[in-house]
């Protein structure tokens, strides 16, 4: 089996890549909301967009962080990790 050579570089991406997806969430309410604004006339529109894209942007960490969540429990069933997912860091002869 090959390892994979550049591991950690691909798990920092993974950060970036959430980075990228809150702000682009946050511009897309945001062009929402002018669109509408202008559509319509009516200027609180402009700040249902931001909401909107506020919570697109919440939903996309709640998204990462139950992919997290779900990395960490697979790595409690890993006999390599069981002790330490049972117990703590405290060592075995404690």
């Amino acid at each position: 089996m090959k390892k994979i050579k550049y591991k950690n570089s691909l798990e920092a991406l993974e950060f970036v890549s959430l980075g990228i997806s809150m702000v682009v969430a946050i511009l897309v309410g945001i062009a929402l909301g002018i669109f509408l604004k202008n559509l319509t006339g009516v200027s609180w529109l402009l700040w249902i967009g931001v909401a909107i894209g506020i919570l697109a942007a919440l939903l996309n960490i709640k998204k990462a962080y139950d992919k997290a969540q779900k990395q960490f429990k697979e790595l409690e069933d890993d006999p390599r990790y069981s002790h330490r997912a049972k117990y703590g860091d405290m060592k075995i002869d404690d």
